[in-house]
């Protein structure tokens, strides 16, 4: 494991009561006594970074952990951007999987746990693994990028407690006491310490849920020649086109499956050789054959389809793709503006185009639809911080780092006043004072919109730029590292190296520009409105070189429309033709805005209105 550096390290653990503890590290010995409870706690001396050393922890029974290091230990949690393993990225991160020799950066992951009944005291068995080769696999990319980074300036052993879970709710991640002021999520922790409400609501949910077959009706598989072998003659197929999903290509409103079938020409070149299939991303579940055979599979829809394919597989000339996909609920299909192609060695076969397809099977609702009320335990207020954060508390660390947010979209006011509780109870918590809280702004995501408009992303931004009025907290802004048709961008590097600047200035004390421009303040001249901002570093520039966009104007009537906009020294002036008397301004207040407007030091100002 990898202890928190120059400051004093708790160490606790549980024996029978009133038992003798003896705790041996780094040539001092600490003595202690459990109390009725079995619990027993030591406190060691602070230490500077180094090691591996030992600890012998002696009671009745005798415990030896070796490999110690201590360095700096940062807490990372959050959602599915945080969750998010090298190994999911390992196209775009492949050199870096390769060339991970950092055995002094070590991940502990918790596993998706929850508890609706209150705090949990300790863990399931885990493990500390470091950044080796394929070790480095299961690490949160985000994470590990930004250990990297902290590790290459400071050379210190660094240790990341990864407890994130995809699709969770801040509320999830925040105690029972963080919460006291919000009454509605009081109401709901108390009754989900009722198992019995619980059970009753969840077995009346599965009886009206659509779900899937217990078994499978799939045609595809139920006829004598299936599907996807090369003796089979297909009739009744109709055309589709990959990319695409197919409630967009005349299908409506299906979940089930369908097959996708076509004939690939494979030049001579290709074959006989190892090859690769990339399919893009697909929603949900997809299985790939060719030529009769199974080539690869994936459950969900996040993981980016990259399929080996063995030297045998493919010939000359026409070969059997049939792809199988699975949706259970919204759009199914082939993402958009993603990767579909195969290749081996230096030839490329595209595989976007006309296809054909045929529904094997469709997933009806059961009578009444769905009848709603199901509590899913990770979405609870606490259920996360009760069974992934409480057991670590005592844990002694150098700050948190937190990427989170998509979940709570729709509710900026309410996150607005969520997140600094959460800031405030998880110190409250650790007890180490205003410990670096580091974060991650939304990004970039859905459709551009090329005309001022709402934005419930922009809001949600707008309630974690806020965030920063609370002490020694930072954020990396990620307005351009977002994709427009993934949740789960591919850039992590960036987001990870970015939480890295903010530490260097917020924990590290280092004097860097850690974050592009924020907005300050603003003062109307006339038709213009003058804006100042904070984080200019070297000054302010336009990434690409063209004139400044996404700023939007408005006047009383809060009609916004977009607006000229140009660098003035260290401000920004706005105006337009169509507002004589502006009031108002917002810049990149959007789901999916095309920003250019940076520091010198090369990061993006954050989103921004004058008019809330």
């Amino acid at each position: 494991m990898i202890l928190q550096r120059d400051t004093k390290v708790k160490i606790w653990g549980w024996a029978s009561a009133n038992e003798k503890v003896t705790v041996k590290f780094n040539g001092k010995t600490y003595k202690t006594k459990t109390g009725d409870n079995g619990k027993w706690s030591v406190l060691l001396s602070p230490m500077k970074a180094g090691g591996p050393y030992t600890m012998d922890i002696i009671g009745n029974t005798r415990i030896l952990l070796k490999e110690i290091l201590i360095g700096d230990v940062w807490i990372c949690s959050g959602q599915s951007n945080m969750v998010h393993q090298m190994n999911i990225h390992d196209v775009t991160y492949a050199k870096d999987i390769a060339d991970a020799n950092y055995p002094q950066i070590r991940q502990f992951w918790i596993p998706t746990l929850t508890n609706l009944q209150g705090p949990q005291d300790n863990l399931p068995t885990g493990y500390w693994k470091p950044a080796i080769d394929e070790e480095v696999r299961p690490f949160s990319a985000v994470a590990y990028f930004f250990a990297k980074k902290i590790y290459e300036k400071y050379h210190v052993p660094i240790g990341l407690i990864n407890a994130s879970v995809g699709g969770t709710p801040i509320e999830a991640w925040t105690s029972e006491e963080g919460l006291k002021e919000f009454p509605a999520l009081q109401t709901t922790i108390q009754k989900n310490k009722d198992t019995a409400y619980i059970n009753g609501l969840n077995r009346r949910a599965f009886a009206n849920s659509p779900v899937r077959p217990a078994q499978s009706q799939d045609k595809g598989l139920m006829e004598p020649t299936r599907w996807y072998d090369v003796t089979y003659v297909p009739r009744g197929w109709h055309t589709i086109n990959i990319p695409g999903y197919w409630e967009d290509q005349g299908i409506k409103d299906l979940n089930g499956v369908i097959w996708y079938r076509k004939e690939i020409d494979v030049p001579a070149s290709m074959a006989g050789k190892p090859a690769k299939v990339w399919l893009g991303r697909i929603v949900d579940a997809d299985v790939l054959y060719i030529n009769g055979k199974q080539i690869g599979n994936t459950t969900y829809q996040y993981p980016q389809r990259r399929y080996n394919v063995a030297a045998d597989i493919l010939k000359a000339g026409k070969n059997v793709f049939v792809i199988k996909v699975t949706n259970t609920n919204g759009k199914g299909g082939f993402v958009p503006d993603k990767p579909y192609c195969l290749f081996a060695g230096n030839d490329t076969v595209d595989l976007k185009g006309t296809w054909q397809y045929k529904v094997g099977e469709v997933f009806e609702p059961r009578s009444g639809g769905f009848g709603g009320g199901g509590i899913n335990a990770q979405n609870q207020p606490t259920s996360l911080y009760n069974a992934m954060i409480a057991p670590v508390i005592n844990y002694t660390i150098k700050g948190f780092l937190w990427y989170q947010g998509e979940s709570n979209a729709g509710r900026a006011a309410e996150y607005a006043k969520l997140q600094p509780a959460q800031i405030a109870d998880w110190r409250t918590k650790w007890q180490q004072g205003d410990i670096p809280f580091l974060f991650v702004q939304l990004p970039n995501y859905m459709d551009a919109n090329y005309t001022p408009s709402e934005s419930q992303w922009a809001e949600l931004r707008e309630a974690q730029l806020n965030s920063l009025s609370v002490p020694s907290t930072g954020m990396a802004v990620a307005i351009d590292l977002g994709e427009w048709n993934d949740i789960h961008p591919d850039n992590k590097k960036d987001v990870g190296e970015r939480l890295a600047l903010a530490a260097l200035k917020i924990a590290y004390d280092e004097n860097v520009v850690h974050s592009g421009p924020l907005y300050q303040s603003s003062e109307i001249i006339g038709n213009k409105i003058t804006i100042s901002f904070a984080s200019i570093g070297s000054g302010l520039i336009t990434n690409d070189g063209e004139e400044l966009r996404q700023f939007a104007i408005a006047g009383a009537d809060k009609k916004f429309v977009w607006a000229k906009a140009r660098i003035e020294g260290n401000k920004v002036v706005v105006w337009s033709e169509r507002v004589v008397q502006p009031l108002y301004v917002r810049y990149a207040w959007a789901d999916n805005p095309a920003v250019n407007l940076y520091n010198k030091e090369g990061l993006p100002a954050s989103p921004f209105r004058t008019d809330k």
